[in-house]
């Protein structure tokens, strides 16, 4: 009996390349897709892994033997697909696996205008009736009807002028952009953005793409993968420094010193120009995002509201009220005017746009932006999960002056503006500490007494 249970993730399908993941269940998916969540047609996209071409081609073909058209878009990025999907106004499905190592692949699927599809949503439907029809077990009648067509459709272009639209940096001072596309589709992207007419000198690094990331992986995340965009950004005496991850829906930001800005940062100055152009309006951040956001937002005028982690959840309290921007601290940025989803490259032209008009360098317009100290995602092995983070509620929560909640694992603030939160994965054995605190010395003390329970 086909079981995809190893495949299908909370919010998208990831494995290995033959292993758990081959052409066979994605012509499955795409059969499923097209039942469960319908429509006149499909836009298909895909990333650079040598595996995606054949994956996306066999899961339009498991779309059209239902009688459903695809509109296959050939490469693009994650953020070019949901661009397809809410300008079509047709579902979609993105072949990738983002930042993970080359022999995986996946697909991020959505609803009509980019809608979000989680587990909850249509995945776990879609998943049951993709193993029945890999077990020959559907039991639904057959479509007896032509099948669906597959039309050709390049939407680079468009995909450009939108964002260019949303955001004009025709007015900025000259800047140089060293950008590191780790061999992504940011090399694809990023071309047709920022490099046409615009007073942008693009240094380019890793631009050509390849799969097989030979360079470094393409996970902006671990500090490793920043050290070549650092030593250019210094060598090159460039204004910024951007790198993106696989599927270029994530982009990491480094300042003139070759020094990183932390995605919350990111979020309340995008959040900061966003709330100048619809005062009053609501932001959401989630909860491990820095505690400086929520401040800031409300300093402007703003509505700040707190999420769990996770896109889905962003998209759905963004719908639920109406909000402007979203942003999480691992640097995915969501904009209203982007059918809700998250983009990279625009959260990347707003830093931009600031910055071009604007004569501080990048560390003294971000400063006022970044006030306390953090951990980053520090990760536990563990046999019980449940029981490590029960052990560090009870040491905490009787504490004078502490408040604990539970909204996403467990967060746990201090007097004094100190907070953590400890997250078990999804997938893996593991227990996710985010620390922050007004100093590193603090911090450093936190993390410590959390990990001493989290390990013993």
């Amino acid at each position: 009996m086909a079981d995809l249970g190893s495949i299908f993730k909370a919010y998208d399908v990831r494995g290995v390349i033959p292993d758990t993941f081959n052409a066979d269940i994605a012509r499955a998916v795409g059969a499923a897709f097209a039942r469960v969540v319908g429509g006149p047609a499909v836009v298909v996209s895909h990333d650079m892994r040598p595996s995606s071409p054949e994956l996306a081609r066999a899961f339009a073909d498991g779309v059209t033997s239902r009688g459903v058209d695809v509109v296959f878009a050939g490469l693009g990025s994650t953020d070019l697909l949901y661009y397809g999907s809410g300008s079509l106004d047709l579902p979609g499905a993105m072949f990738t696996a983002s930042h993970n190592p080359a022999q995986y692949n996946g697909i991020k699927m959505c609803r009509a205008g980019a809608a979000p599809i989680s587990g909850e949503t249509g995945l776990d439907d879609i998943r049951a009736l993709a193993e029945k029809i890999l077990d020959g077990a559907d039991d639904a009648p057959a479509h007896d009807g032509p099948e669906g067509t597959v039309t050709e459709r390049d939407l680079l272009a468009g995909y450009a002028d939108y964002l260019r639209d949303l955001v004009d940096l025709s007015g900025s001072r000259p800047l140089k952009v060293v950008v590191d596309a780790g061999n992504g589709m940011g090399g694809h992207t990023v071309p047709a953005v920022l490099q046409q007419g615009l007073p942008l000198e693009i240094v380019p690094l890793y631009f050509e793409l390849d799969g097989t990331f030979p360079n470094h992986p393409a996970n902006p995340l671990d500090p490793d993968n920043l050290v070549d965009l650092q030593a250019r950004v210094r060598e090159t005496g460039a204004d910024v420094g951007l790198a993106f991850d696989g599927d270029a829906d994530r982009c990491f930001v480094i300042d003139e010193r070759g020094e990183p800005v932390s995605p919350s940062a990111v979020t309340a100055l995008v959040a900061a120009e966003e709330l100048k152009r619809e005062p009053g309006s609501t932001i959401i951040h989630n909860l491990i995002t820095s505690a400086a956001v929520p401040e800031i937002v409300a300093e402007r005028g703003g509505n700040p509201v707190r999420t769990r982690v996770g896109h889905s959840y962003i998209k759905a309290t963004m719908a639920e009220t109406g909000a402007i921007f979203g942003g999480e601290h691992s640097a995915h940025y969501y904009f209203r005017d982007f059918w809700k989803a998250d983009t990279g490259m625009l959260a990347a032209m707003h830093v931009l746009r600031v910055l071009g008009a604007d004569e501080r360098p990048l560390s003294q317009i971000t400063e006022e932006y970044s006030r306390y100290a953090a951990s980053g995602e520090v990760n536990s092995e563990v046999a019980d999960a449940p029981g490590r983070m029960a052990a560090v509620r009870t040491a905490f929560e009787g504490r004078d002056g502490v408040a604990v909640d539970e909204l996403d694992g467990l967060s746990v603030t201090l007097p004094g503006g100190a907070w953590f939160n400890l997250r078990a994965s999804n997938t893996e054995p593991l227990l996710r500490l985010n620390v922050e605190a007004p100093d590193d010395t603090a911090v450093a003390a936190l993390r410590d007494e959390v990990l001493a329970i989290v390990r013993a």
